[in-house]
């Protein structure tokens, strides 16, 4: 029989499994993962186990045998997913003892489905067969997660994808994989982002700042404190002719003018207009 799983030796972690492809009561491609063939080798030997799970799911009574023989065995039970835990292989992936998640993984939890024929009885018996087959998993989902009937019900009926963050979020999981390795880069780069706001924030104030007294200067407002220095302008107005005063009106900013026909409401209006 032709299948994509293997119990692998480790010295280091103990034994592995490495479970991969449709969970089925039997093989009928020939690539199926069957509880009967599963028992044989987790009986085999002894020590805690690491189970990798790739798998779209499959029969829900399969997973249900292989989640309870996993969750009776007398090692620890480490459940790793690398790819998908989808259907049915999720509920066999809540048998760990701990579940740890790979960055790109995804967990999928969805109502279970069958195909029925015969009379209005027959389908009925469907639907109440349907309705506890629900109940079932709900049960191992609950366990692991510690979340609500009705919270994992409707998860369930939404048919619900969840990748690492949020299967952790939601208790399904225990770990990210890999996810403690980088944490002072992810700390300089938050602190980095943290300091360059402020940087372009003085900067604009200055650029403002500087904005409005070139503004002021340009309509000749009186700041109303004498310059220390007389100040230097290569694009100051033209001199009148006779008193060699400047041509535009001085205006102070108490909204007074020499001869008080620039009232200091309209220099206000024309200062809003400018911005």
């Amino acid at each position: 029989m032709k299948k994509f799983w293997n119990w692998i030796h480790d010295e280091a972690d103990g034994r592995v499994l490495r479970l991969e492809g449709p969970i089925d009561e039997e093989s009928f491609w020939g690539d199926s993962v069957t509880p009967q063939a599963f028992r044989e080798e987790l009986e085999a030997g002894s020590g805690d186990i690491t189970v990798w799970i790739n798998s779209p799911g499959g029969n829900v009574f399969a997973a249900a045998e292989i989640y309870t023989m996993l969750r009776d065995y007398k090692g620890t039970v480490t459940v790793k997913i690398d790819a998908i835990a989808a259907s049915a292989a999720s509920v066999v992936a809540m048998a760990g003892s701990k579940v740890l998640m790979s960055p790109v993984a995804m967990l999928m939890l969805h109502d279970p489905s069958t195909i029925a024929y015969g009379n209005t009885k027959d389908m009925e018996r469907a639907i109440n067969t349907l309705n506890e087959v629900k109940e079932s998993i709900i049960n191992a989902y609950a366990a692991k997660s510690g979340l609500s009937h009705s919270r994992i019900s409707n998860l369930m009926s939404n048919e619900t994808w969840m990748n690492a963050k949020k299967t952790v979020e939601l208790g399904f999981a225990d770990e990210i994989l890999f996810d403690a390795e980088e944490p002072e880069k992810e700390e300089e780069e938050t602190e980095e982002e943290e300091e360059k706001p402020g940087i372009h924030l003085e900067a604009q104030l200055y650029s403002t700042r500087q904005m409005g007294m070139t503004i002021l200067n340009r309509l000749g407002v009186d700041s109303g404190k004498p310059p220390e220095k007389p100040p230097v302008d290569t694009h100051t107005e033209p001199l009148g002719p006779e008193d060699g005063k400047p041509t535009a009106p001085v205006i102070r900013m108490d909204g007074t003018t020499e001869d008080g026909s620039v009232p200091y409401l309209i220099l206000e209006k024309q200062l809003e207009c400018l911005k």
